[in-house]
């Protein structure tokens, strides 16, 4: 079983349909998937109602609970609190902000503007400071191990902090295309690249229910992956 939060379709730079990559995902033992496009300032309204209008069909009678959601993307982080405010009027639960990677050229004061603007979810966020890990633990910002190549590359730092301060964590591919999403042995694999143990493992599942019946999605309890 596989539940995923940070996703891409063609409504951004994904390759495939809201559907077809969640009958994809269907077919990988997903449980759940977040469908998280990229918006700034000039496409959140489009990608945001047609996500939600996607959703709400597919939910209607597919096996894999998909949730809608947003990733603000490259913006200045002072406009990151208007735009997650925005997205909560447009009925967005799922707010996700793509994070100081190491991969890419994201501004500075990204990760702390994400985390105090009530983001759910701060992705792949790079060399995270411990200032700011320790607002992600006040405000319960969930930080992303990734499974994208790039993004990948701190991990292992983003686990160690994370499980040093009580940041809770969760398992992401960032999939822009099939190949990428993950399957209960890849997500294995991806946790136990970052450094986690067995009993973390669980720890980042029971995170992964927390935060869906958070923003409204209840699933059903399970022991494993």
């Amino acid at each position: 079983m596989v539940i995923d939060f940070h996703t891409h379709t063609l409504l951004s730079d994904g390759v495939l349909l809201i559907s077809e990559l969640i009958r994809r995902a269907e077919v990988n033992r997903y449980r759940a998937i977040g469908i998280t496009d990229h918006v700034d300032f000039s496409n959140m309204e489009r990608v945001a109602q047609e996500t939600l209008k996607a959703c709400f069909r597919i939910n209607q009678w597919n096996g894999v609970v998909a949730i809608p959601g947003i990733e603000i993307t490259h913006v200045p982080p002072a406009e990151i609190p208007d735009l997650v405010s925005r997205g909560r009027k447009l009925g967005i639960k799922l707010i996700v902000v793509h994070g100081e990677t190491l991969a890419e050229p994201v501004p500075p004061g990204t990760n702390r503007q994400a985390i105090l603007s009530g983001a759910e979810i701060l992705a792949h966020p790079g060399l995270i400071s411990e200032e700011d890990l320790r607002l992600a633990k006040e405000n319960g910002t969930f930080l992303e191990i990734s499974f994208r190549r790039g993004h990948c590359l701190t991990n292992g730092y983003v686990a160690m902090k994370a499980r040093k301060y009580g940041v809770p964590l969760l398992v992401n591919s960032d999939a822009h295309g099939p190949e990428e999403l993950l399957t209960p042995a890849a997500w294995r694999d991806v946790a136990k690249g970052a450094g986690l143990e067995e009993e973390d493992w669980r720890q980042v599942l029971k995170a992964s229910f927390h935060l869906a019946r958070k923003i409204g999605f209840e699933l059903e309890e399970a022991n494993g992956t």
